[in-house]
């Protein structure tokens, strides 16, 4: 069926029907009766690309990502797509696991025309979404590192401070030999948490033991680097830059028959749902994921509404989340 034959159907203009499927385009009560009436009657249903090349809109959002292994992610999917689909827009997935250059993500994106961009992704240098932005896409970085004066719009959060409460949380409980354990040696998360929780540590006297940096955000790499970590030397408690880092920490100790909390504490960060599962239990620091993608996408669908908004950060607070893995105070 095509726009003809509904306004033939409907005793209407083509033009009328297409303002009817047109959001924010006038069109009165009667004739837009008539129209959908029609419309259902014939199966009709507008096409978009179609439409796009009128209007300059593709009503797709791109989201950009690196790290699917990380179970957070599908987390941060499900919010993401449901958030376009509420505002009647469309996701386009970019997968950025093996690449580092962005100009071969720009060209795709630029290849479906999306309308904006959210770079997902805290391991991604800040280079990565500027040079987006530089093609004057709306974009935003999630979980990305605000650093003024803004060129890029960022949601996240204060990555220092998380790593100060993981800190304060052992210095409570009286812990004095402790790691870090943190993902991917050059991502500005890594970087943050660690920075916040060896400079707590240090006013309260305590030196790191030891310091190691797992290849990926994933559940193999924290068995490796926990694996290392215990055959280095052993320590009191461990404070994972990640859940899913922890997580494989804690089965490390679990087969090495090491007691948690009793014999060594952890903590993780992000406070996944797995998080929460009786076999980890983890005491973490919690990131608000969902508030953090839900004003990624509400941010990005205005800046594609309005092109001239300068840019800016919003920055969530992060709080402990005490389970079993830490001796209690």
């Amino acid at each position: 069926m095509t726009l003809r034959e509904v306004a033939e159907a409907a005793g209407v203009s083509r033009s009328a029907v297409s303002r009817t499927f047109t959001e924010g385009a006038s069109v009165s009560p009667r004739t837009r009766k008539k129209v959908e009436k029609a419309a259902r009657e014939l199966g009709y249903r507008p096409n978009f690309l179609a439409r796009s090349l009128t209007t300059k809109r593709t009503a797709l959002i791109g989201l950009l990502s690196n790290n699917f292994q990380n179970p957070a992610f599908m987390e941060v999917f499900d919010l993401f797509t449901a958030g376009l689909q509420e505002r009647g827009l469309r996701p386009l997935l970019v997968n950025q696991s093996d690449e580092d250059d962005p100009q071969a993500s720009l060209e795709m994106l630029m290849q479906y025309s999306v309308d904006g961009l959210i770079v997902a992704s805290s391991t991604l240098p800040p280079q990565f979404s500027k040079a987006l932005a530089e093609t004057r896409l709306p974009v935003v970085h999630a979980f990305g590192k605000p650093s003024p004066p803004f060129k890029v719009n960022v949601v996240g959060i204060d990555n220092v401070h998380g790593g100060e409460l993981a800190a304060d949380l052992l210095i409570e409980r009286g812990y004095r030999s402790v790691a870090f354990l943190g993902g991917p040696r050059t991502a500005t998360s890594t970087e943050d948490r660690l920075a916040g929780f060896e400079r707590r540590l240090g006013l309260a006297g305590i030196g790191l033991a030891q310091t190691r940096f797992a290849e990926t955000y994933s559940y193999g790499a924290g068995r490796q680097a926990m694996t290392a970590l215990l055959d280095q030397s052993p320590v009191e408690a461990v404070f994972c830059g990640d859940d899913i880092l922890c997580m494989g920490a804690r089965d490390v100790c679990r087969e090495r028959g090491l007691r948690v909390p009793e014999e060594i504490g952890l903590i993780g960060f992000n406070d996944i749902a797995m998080a929460d599962w009786t076999a980890y239990d983890l005491t973490t620091i919690r990131q608000p994921i969902r508030d953090i993608i839900i004003a990624a996408v509400e941010l990005v669908v205005r800046l594609v509404e309005e092109p001239g908004r300068s840019a800016e950060a919003r920055i969530f607070p992060c709080r402990a989340v005490e389970r079993g893995t830490l001796r209690p105070l």
